[in-house]
């Protein structure tokens, strides 16, 4: 006997399956970064070891990907009240927010360049190479927030979130707040673990 279901029982099985798979999903990348940070330790004690400031830059990145969880929290909390405008407009302004975390972040990376600080080749050291390592499997995540965030934002502006259908926006909500919580947690261990 074949089971047939409705078309509103395959989206509802849908959005209850979405959360928990987002939820494994950052479990696989906390264990990725907690394997980097690891090795980052264990090559540290190894000795060798360049010791350099971290760029301005990052400071400045981390002001701008805060300010995007606390828009992406207003839209969160506006489509929950049924207020699709500010919805829209919080989405907008998370992924604008999302594009200048990358911009700031090539900008740091020019910075490290300047000064002298490499991720590969002859003048490389291990500190710099984990350094752009560490920075950039954040950056290529956050770059598959940032597609998450562009559909979320484009389907909020055509109406199909409101405050009873809103998994979309809370999907993706979680995955960014995960992926801002990550970036401070990796500023300050390339802080105070030198």
């Amino acid at each position: 006997m074949e089971a047939t279901f409705t078309q509103n029982e395959i989206q509802e099985a849908k959005r209850k399956a979405a959360k928990p798979m987002m939820w494994i999903g950052i479990v696989g990348i906390v264990m990725l970064f907690a394997g980097l940070t690891s090795a980052y330790i264990v090559r540290q004690a190894e000795g060798n070891w360049l010791y350099f400031d971290l760029p301005q830059m990052f400071y400045a990145s981390t002001v701008v990907i805060l300010i995007s969880s606390a828009t992406m929290l207003l839209a969160q909390r506006a489509i929950k009240k049924g207020n699709q405008s500010l919805a829209q407009k919080g989405l907008l302004a998370t992924l604008i927010a999302g594009l200048l975390f990358c911009v700031t972040q090539f900008w740091a990376w020019g910075d490290l360049v300047d000064a002298g600080v490499f991720f590969a080749g002859r003048e490389s050291n291990a500190s710099g190479s984990f350094l752009y390592a560490l920075s950039g499997v954040h950056l290529a995540h956050l770059f598959g927030g940032i597609l998450a965030l562009l559909v979320t934002t484009i389907k909020a502006y055509r109406g199909r979130y409101s405050a009873e259908n809103h998994t979309g926006i809370e999907v993706a909500a979680i995955y960014w707040h995960f992926l801002d919580v990550l970036w401070v947690y990796l500023l300050l261990f390339l802080l105070f673990i030198r």
